[in-house]
């Protein structure tokens, strides 16, 4: 399966592109419109702060072409920076505006724990979906973020974690997906998280 892995300069393209691989999609590294010609899904990874990486999706032009192709079906896919880009409007610096894909807002973490959250810490399933097949309860996966988004709609968050409060750990729209946490740096249960995700992405994009 044929998967765009946006580059705005920000994201953890690499050890991305290697899990990705190692779930069975084959990777490409997109910058622009056109490389999105013929791909079966779009992840957009996440390392950085919200209003320069909308800047650099801007600039290349990226910003339409992911919106339209998230509203049209195609599977999409926004891990950690990249959750947030797919909501409304994110508070961290100035308020600044995302995709738009997703209602709600971008929030800071409460200012009772220690910011960045970094670390390992559970995954609470919420609703059921694919995505958590063959998982144990609560396994753990690994963090690194100071913000969370707040969906204008509760029914899209599937996964939670506590960290001074609950947050939404992982939230699905249609096929439009959004992990909170690093799966990519999350070991086992990460590789198994994009296993399935890559097999029910597969799976859907043949019925249709």
């Amino acid at each position: 399966m044929r998967v765009a892995l946006i580059d705005y300069g920000a994201g953890n393209l690499r050890s991305a592109g290697r899990a990705l691989v190692e779930a069975g999609a084959a990777p490409v590294l997109v910058t622009d419109p056109a490389g999105l010609r013929g791909v079966e899904a779009i992840i957009i990874p996440g390392v950085g702060a919200f209003a320069p990486a909308m800047a650099r999706l801007a600039s290349a032009g990226l910003v339409g072409p992911i919106r339209e192709a998230g509203r049209s079906g195609l599977p999409l896919v926004g891990l950690c920076l990249g959750m947030q880009l797919l909501f409304v409007q994110s508070e961290e610096g100035s308020p600044a505006a995302g995709l738009g894909l997703i209602r709600g807002r971008v929030r800071r973490l409460p200012s009772d724990v220690k910011v960045p959250h970094m670390g390992w810490n559970t995954l609470e399933v919420a609703r059921p979906d694919r995505l958590f097949e063959g998982l144990p309860a609560r396994p753990f996966v690994y963090y690194v973020h100071s913000y969370v988004v707040v969906p204008d709609d509760p029914d899209v968050v599937i996964a939670e974690t506590t960290y001074g409060a609950r947050f939404p750990a992982v939230v699905r729209q249609g096929m439009i997906w959004g992990l909170q946490f690093h799966p990519e740096k999350s070991s086992r249960t990460g590789a198994h998280l994009l296993r399935n995700l890559v097999s029910h992405i597969a799976a859907e994009r043949v019925r249709a």
